[in-house]
């Protein structure tokens, strides 16, 4: 009788702690943080769009502008990069190319999941988006207090260039 009484406590007191936990909250997306140099006026709908990773073998820009017939390198594409799973949560950019030059980066995912995480990445990744159009490639420094995004978002724009190159 003891013994039933002592696993009922248990079971009981089992069932609360688990019901007490609180799930990570999907609180929707993100908003995109952009660079804001480049035509983002449709940069939030794209980016919402493009959060999976585009096939391997594939380029998957979306002409912003649309080739312009002979003038050929001078079109305005937009590409996205793999998605970087951190220790935080993913991170993935989106670069907008005019031709070759690197005119806006879009981060359209990036770890949300406390006030902690909104804290760092909004003093982050305007930092990194500055930079990499600065830099014009993914040779760029990281952030001090952020260094799992920063790597995150470096590898992603690193494969975002990769794609626009061929």
């Amino acid at each position: 009788m003891r013994r039933a009484v002592v696993t009922s406590a248990a079971t009981a007191a089992g069932v609360v702690l688990l019901l007490s936990l609180k799930p990570h909250e999907a609180t929707g997306s993100a908003p995109v943080i952009s660079s804001g140099a480049g035509a983002g006026s449709g940069a939030g709908a794209a980016g919402a769009s493009d959060t999976t990773p585009a096939p391997s073998g594939s380029a998957s820009p979306s002409s912003a502008a649309g080739p312009t017939g002979g003038s050929g390198g001078s079109a305005t594409r937009k590409i996205s990069g793999d998605t970087v799973n951190t220790r935080y949560g993913p991170v993935q950019v989106q670069v907008t190319l005019a031709g070759s030059r690197l005119t806006a980066v879009d981060v359209v995912t990036y770890p949300t999941q406390d006030r902690r995480d909104r804290e760092i990445n909004a003093d982050a990744l305007p930092t990194l988006n500055q930079e990499a159009i600065s830099a014009q490639n993914a040779q760029i420094d990281a952030v001090s207090g952020a260094t799992y995004t920063s790597d995150g978002y470096i590898r992603s724009l690193q494969s975002a260039l990769d794609r626009a190159k061929g």
